[in-house]
């Protein structure tokens, strides 16, 4: 049975073109992607999602209370029927409710090692600024689940890379989206499809294959 995945979306889409790249390698054998959603009717990402032949759906946050935009989102992918949701860029805070509904079947992809540099304000390149700042020498990526915290859901992959002595915040961004995100955002969708993961309060148990 296919696993039905919807990503939501802001601006480029640069991690939805991972996870279309990934389809297209064979790597998720038993997902279909089946609705993209932004909140931004000029995002990329919908172009991204058309040329890939998936359906899109434009939901504004403009002018509606936070509340009523995350019943018209959940109401929209459940009529979907949607198993999985993937933020990837989505830059619009929804309230408890989405939460509930689609508890461990939403998955973020967070340019850190969280705890690291993850909470509110920590998005985009402000992540890599503050750990340069910081004189770390190690950054990469973390998909967890995502629950009402910023950030704070069970971790479901990580993945690290050095950071350099030359390394500039938007040189370490694109390194961490290239050898990171693109790379575990892809390999947790799998697993998901798969029924491998399990969630154990904070802990996320990958299950052996069948």
């Amino acid at each position: 049975m296919l696993t039905r995945v919807a990503v939501l979306v802001s601006g480029g889409g640069t991690n939805l073109q991972a996870l279309i790249d990934a389809k297209a390698r064979g790597m998720l054998p038993n997902v279909e992607f089946s609705l993209v959603i932004s909140n931004n009717p000029d995002a990329y990402a919908l172009t991204r999602a058309k040329q890939a032949g998936i359906p899109t759906c434009i939901i504004e946050r403009r002018g509606k209370k936070r509340e009523t935009f995350t019943q018209l989102i959940c109401q929209t992918l459940q009529d979907a029927q949607i198993d999985l949701v993937v933020l990837a860029g989505f830059m619009v805070i929804l309230s408890p409710q989405f939460f509930e509904a689609f508890e461990n079947r939403t998955m973020n992809v967070h340019p850190a090692l969280i705890p690291s540099f993850c909470g509110e304000g920590y998005y985009g390149l402000r992540v890599h600024e503050q750990a340069l700042a910081y004189g770390v020498k190690v950054s990469g990526a973390t998909v967890h689940f995502v629950n009402a915290v910023a950030d704070g859901g069970p971790i479901i992959l990580q993945k690290a890379i050095a950071v350099l002595e030359q390394d500039t915040p938007e040189t370490l961004q694109r390194r961490v989206m290239e050898q990171c995100e693109w790379v575990i955002l892809p390999q947790a969708v799998r697993l998901f499809s798969e029924g491998r993961l399990r969630v154990e309060g904070r802990i996320v148990r990958i299950l052996e294959e069948s």
